[in-house]
């Protein structure tokens, strides 16, 4: 039976936010205490209280979510109301007197914080999210130093490896329900619910069946909005010290952009802050043999992805043959792929076989790599750096294994890094700036912008367009920045119109198409989407035969904002955050520029020597066919429940 939907399954749970919607032209003076302030009708008291300059604590309230009140810790008087009220859930369509900070409120909250603690089991000392859980902080901040309505000390609830990416522990679950409302309303996934009544209640895929079993994606966002330990990932760090001190084993490292905008806030530097260099430094300091940049594989994908589209365009418009079929989607968000696996099997003919960044740089540490530095490929330990909780699977898929090993070995997220960089005594801020090593340690601005939603259109429409036209890319786009593409929009589009006169095919395509007459003049139609659940609407779109389905080339990220607001990456996130990491990225991009280094992919002269030694039959040929682009797999939203032998939904 198919599974049902996240909205129908959100109402069947009550999660019940505050939908009226803003009336802007119309404003209420509200008082809170005691300072009248004007907001739009509708505004939550919380916001109220935000424009009044006054701090509620919450619990449930995140600001990348519908409202849901059910933790109680935002409680407030409002005037005319026998009961405290929600502020966050609560909307002003009248003048109203909050009192946020009374002796019964701070009684309520005191001993709202203080029944939790009573249900919390867990010591914090050895938990993952020590020093950065929502829950201690309440606690601090309401003088919660002992258990006054006692205190679990042994574990009553479910302690699980949930899948390969995320662990749960519902001993530290405040049943705030922000997975649940990330998974279904933030992604439009539904994996997870709410699963019993009472003291048995549990967050929980479908008849508290394996994660694997369900439709989850592996993204991570619901570790993202955890307030507690309760979700975690899966956790690789002492894997990678055990290789690292084992003697025997050649242990590289490649890092993405994302979390070196993103990882100084591991070591209280503000959201935005790149790190690049400096984490060069540490991580050679921490025992790796090699340190390379995983922006010299977005390279590679970009001119594989992009010949790839060339490819898919001459066939699909001059020879007729749609059997590769247009729009084309990009493949580098292992959550995404997996969304279409399970929701859209039917178009997955449509995603681009190259695989992501992290795993062609896999299967190239294995062979080539391997090869030409005479180690044997059973003894390198390839790891990545990512910000992505999803790479771990990605990296665990039987497809992954073209060099003949598992082309990459453990996928870090920026937490875990975070935590091995302080295992090792290292404060990242103070370390002097170093180089990538090579072979792999060189790659433009294209690589870089990966880490952002966009990037990898953007990356992409500069090789495409200066290989087709023969022209500058920032002669029709200053500076080279094809804004167009850029920004939070959850989906937008974006039109290239080609000019009439054409470069010569280079040599490096001159043997797939013989010249670019056929694109003279030619609307090239792209779009990008970022978030799953923007990704569900673009594809229902597509389906209906409405304007995405126009398109030519489609960007995909399953995460909000992109890599940079991934699974794997510090905590807190939210908008402001995610808009500095991109900030970062984009600044590391132009900075390239100004110090004259390469900015596009097919500019890289690392990438282009790849070619010219290994890859000898260029792109889309049979060598890089083998090694750097694979097939997916028709998964569906059937599942099959085993223990009982019978088909159920989820």
């Amino acid at each position: 039976m198919k599974t049902q939907d996240p909205a129908v399954r959100a109402q069947a749970m009550r999660i019940m936010a505050s939908a009226t919607p803003l009336n802007t032209d119309e404003m209420v003076t509200v008082t809170v205490d005691g300072r009248a302030v004007e907001v739009p009708m509708g505004s939550s008291i919380l916001e109220a209280a935000e424009r009044a300059g006054r701090r509620i604590p919450t619990l449930c309230h995140h600001p990348d979510l519908p409202d849901a009140g059910v933790c109680r810790v935002c409680v407030v008087e409002v005037s005319g109301q026998r009961n405290l009220q929600a502020s966050c859930a609560y909307p002003i369509t009248a003048p109203v007197e909050i009192s946020t900070y009374s002796p019964r409120v701070r009684q309520a909250r005191r001993d709202i914080v203080d029944l939790m603690l009573a249900e919390h089991c867990g010591n914090c000392q050895t938990c993952g999210r020590n020093g950065n859980c929502e829950l201690q902080d309440l606690a601090a901040e309401y003088g919660s130093d002992t258990f006054r309505f006692g205190h679990r000390t042994e574990p009553t609830r479910l302690f699980d490896t949930f899948g390969p990416s995320i662990m749960r522990d519902m001993n530290k679950c405040v049943h705030c329900t922000r997975c649940i409302r990330t998974c279904a309303e933030l992604q439009g996934v539904g994996a997870l619910g709410v699963i019993g009544r009472g003291d048995s209640t549990t967050m929980s895929p479908y008849l508290t069946l394996p994660i694997s079993e369900v439709v989850c994606v592996n993204c991570g966002q619901c570790i993202n909005r955890c307030p507690t330990g309760a979700l975690q990932e899966a956790d690789s760090t002492q894997d990678v010290w055990a290789a690292i001190e084992d003697p025997t084993k050649h242990v590289v490292i490649q890092t993405a952009p994302a979390p070196r905008a993103a990882i100084g806030e591991e070591f209280g530097l503000e959201p935005g802050t790149p790190m690049t260099w400096n984490l060069n430094t540490a991580l050679k300091e921490m025992g790796f043999d090699k340190v390379f940049d995983t922006n010299f594989s977005a390279d590679l994908t970009i001119i594989e992805e992009g010949t790839e589209l060339l490819l898919r365009l001459y066939e699909n418009l001059v020879l007729g043959d749609s059997s590769r079929p247009v729009p084309q989607f990009t493949s580098c968000s292992p959550g995404w792929i997996k969304y279409i696996e399970h929701k859209y099997p039917e178009y997955l003919p449509n995603l681009s076989s190259c695989k992501s960044p992290q795993q062609m740089f896999g299967a190239l540490i294995k062979t080539w790599y391997a090869d030409r530095n005479g180690i044997d490929p059973a003894d390198v330990v390839s790891v990545s750096l990512m910000p992505c909780t999803a790479k771990k699977f990605e990296s665990r898929r039987p497809e992954m294994t073209d060099s003949g090993y598992q082309d990459v070995d453990f996928a870090l997220t920026t937490r875990e890094l975070g935590r091995m960089i302080h295992e090792n005594g290292i404060h990242l801020p103070d370390l002097p700036e170093s180089d990538f090593d090579d072979p792999f340690g060189t790659a433009s601005g294209s690589g870089i912008i990966f880490g952002a939603t966009g990037g990898v259109m953007e990356a992409a429409l500069r090789t495409v367009i200066e290989l087709v036209t023969g022209l500058k890319v920032e002669d029709l786009f200053s500076h080279a920045d094809i804004t167009p593409v850029r920004g939070f929009d959850g989906a937008r589009m974006a039109e290239v119109t080609l000019p009439d006169q054409l470069g010569p095919v280079p040599p490096i395509l001159a043997h797939l198409v013989p010249s670019w007459d056929w694109l003279r003049g030619v609307t090239l139609k792209v779009a990008v989407v970022h978030g799953t659940a923007n990704a569900n609407r673009v594809m229902a779109d597509i389906k209906a035969g409405g304007t995405f389905s126009e398109c030519h080339f489609i960007e995909f990220m399953a995460c909000p904002g992109g890599c940079l607001g991934g699974g794997g990456q510090p905590i807190p996130t939210d908008a402001a955050i995610r808009t500095a990491r991109a900030k970062a990225i984009y600044g590391e991009d132009a900075h390239y520029g100004e110090t004259g280094r390469a900015r596009k992919s097919h500019e890289n002269p690392a990438v282009l020597r790849l070619y010219e030694e290994f890859l000898t039959d260029g792109p889309c040929g049979q060598i890089s066919h083998h090694l750097l682009h694979t097939e997916y797999t028709a998964r569906g939203t059937f599942i099959d429940v085993n223990a009982r032998g019978e088909e159920s939904t989820c």
